[in-house]
């Protein structure tokens, strides 16, 4: 038990000798470590001067260097400003030295000007005193005697003087009238062109007299469909196998000339058939006539045409002037005016050009008002022919003054080619007039469709739209159309108007 004790007491006692002894262990690694961080702090903080007093030392030398910088650049500005103002002082006295140079010399010219006046002054005094002793020696002032000396002159030299301007002009005279002889020959010469007089009826051969009633067709509705369509008188007699087409227009008679071939050639006359060929023979002379025009500008040389012009062109083919065919005879004038031109030294390419389109307006007169030189300059100008060309071909007839030398070479072609003997029929060109008056006339009221004069200006048709117009107001139109006529035209015999109102319906079974 004791032993026991002893043992209890041995370990309390060990007990706290170790703690006591840990204790102190414990403490020492404590001062140890507090040691050791301290240590640490303390270099750090050192490291930390350092790195200050480096970005410090860095920071010191940059802003030096801005400094330097910015203190060179305020010199180099200083220099600069002080040059700038040097060169202004020195550009000032400069002028300054001009100004007083000018002045100098101002004031040296007024007085060489003073100098030069007085010297004029005394030789004006001089002269007159010459003058004045001249005539007192000769007993003759200056203007007498300067009369005196011309008339004794133009008493000798007179009859000399008109010799030789009588000689000169005569000799001018003839070689100017032998010239312009020779240029009018070679042009004329040198162009072959054939010229024909134009008729106003187109006969169509049959191959029997039975197609004769199937034109005529039932109760005469054929013809009248055809007449219609076409705007053309058609003349059934007693001719063994043909018809006559009679027509003003010649564009409409060849028009209803190809239909009707294509008629007998189909064999089926009847009036839808009828106006299905017209149509196409419509569509076949549009074509014909783009190609005459073409072949016209190809034949004469002249190029870069408009298409539509090419196609208004073509057009004088199927139009006359009293009797001559248009379009030969613009081509005709082309060929004379280029050859003029080349010989008198003129722009024979602008000639050529405004001779061949000199008379276009006549293309579309008969659609459009005015004469055929307003409506012309319009086409020219519409589809960018040059100022020179247009210049050139208006002045043919005297509307417009004379611009340029290549006007004048236009308009003596156009004499030529008009004024040779058959080439024009003035019966022909009249009667065509009053044909186109009495359309004219007839297209001035209302509600009127389409107009045709037939049987050489005896007959005119009316077609009037059948939606404006009723039966009253269609015999209302005859009259006043009768009336307009014997107001405004003159005539031999009477005239009969015909207004014709028809209703067309069309339905289509599909």
């Amino acid at each position: 038990m004791e032993q026991m004790i002893i043992y209890i007491i041995l370990g309390a006692v060990s007990l706290i000798l170790g703690s006591i002894l840990g204790y102190y262990i414990r403490q020492g690694l404590a001062k140890r470590r507090a040691g050791t961080l301290e240590a640490k702090l303390q270099k750090r903080v050192i490291d930390v001067k350092e790195e200050t007093s480096q970005m410090v030392k860095s920071a010191e030398k940059r802003s030096t260097d801005i400094i330097e910088r910015a203190q060179k650049d305020v010199d180099e500005r200083r220099r600069e400003f002080l040059k700038a103002q040097q060169l202004l002082l020195n550009r000032e006295s400069l002028l300054a030295d001009r100004i007083t140079s000018f002045e100098e010399k101002e004031k040296e010219l007024q007085s060489k000007g003073e100098k030069l006046k007085t010297i004029k002054e005394s030789l004006e005094q001089l002269r007159l005193e010459a003058e004045g002793k001249l005539e007192k020696v000769a007993s003759l002032s200056r203007e007498d005697a300067k009369k005196e000396l011309l008339a004794l002159v133009e008493i000798e030299k007179e009859k000399e003087i008109l010799e030789r301007m009588r000689k000169l002009e005569q000799g001018n005279q003839e070689k100017l009238q032998l010239r312009a002889k020779e240029i009018v020959a070679l042009a004329i010469q040198k162009c072959a062109v054939p010229q024909t007089q134009e008729l106003t009826t187109t006969t169509v051969i049959l191959a029997n007299e039975e197609l004769k009633g199937r034109i005529i067709g039932k109760e005469g509705r054929n013809i009248r469909a055809f007449e219609k369509l076409t705007g053309v008188e058609l003349i059934v007699d007693e001719t063994p196998e043909s018809v006559v087409i009679s027509g003003f227009n010649p564009i409409r008679r060849q028009i209803a000339k190809v239909a009707l071939d294509k008629l007998i050639a189909d064999g089926r006359i009847q009036p839808a058939k009828i106006e299905e060929k017209v149509e196409e023979a419509k569509a076949e002379i549009s074509a014909k006539i783009k190609e005459a025009g073409e072949k016209a500008a190809y034949d004469v040389g002249v190029i870069g045409l408009n298409e539509k012009l090419i196609q208004i062109l073509g057009r004088l083919y199927y139009r006359t002037s009293y009797g001559q065919n248009v379009l030969l005879h613009s081509m005709e004038v082309a060929l004379i005016s280029e050859t003029i031109a080349e010989e008198l030294g003129g722009n024979s390419a602008t000639a050529k050009r405004a001779g061949l389109l000199h008379d276009i307006g006549k293309a579309i007169d008969q659609q459009i008002q005015g004469s055929h030189i307003e409506i012309g300059i319009k086409i020219l100008e519409k589809f960018g022919e040059s100022e020179a060309v247009i210049k050139a071909m208006r002045a043919h007839h005297g509307d417009y003054p004379v611009e340029s030398l290549e006007a004048t070479i236009v308009t003596v072609a156009d004499a030529i080619s008009s004024s040779r003997p058959g080439a024009r029929k003035d019966t022909l060109e009249n009667y065509l007039q009053r044909l186109k008056d009495l359309e004219d006339i007839a297209n001035k009221f209302e509600g009127v469709e389409k107009t045709y004069a037939i049987q050489a200006g005896r007959e005119i048709r009316v077609f009037v739209k059948s939606d404006r117009v009723d039966d009253l107001g269609a015999q209302k139109i005859a009259k006043q159309i009768a009336a307009e006529i014997e107001e405004e035209l003159k005539y031999p015999g009477e005239i009969k108007v015909v207004v014709i109102r028809e209703n067309r319906v069309i339905e289509y079974a599909r």
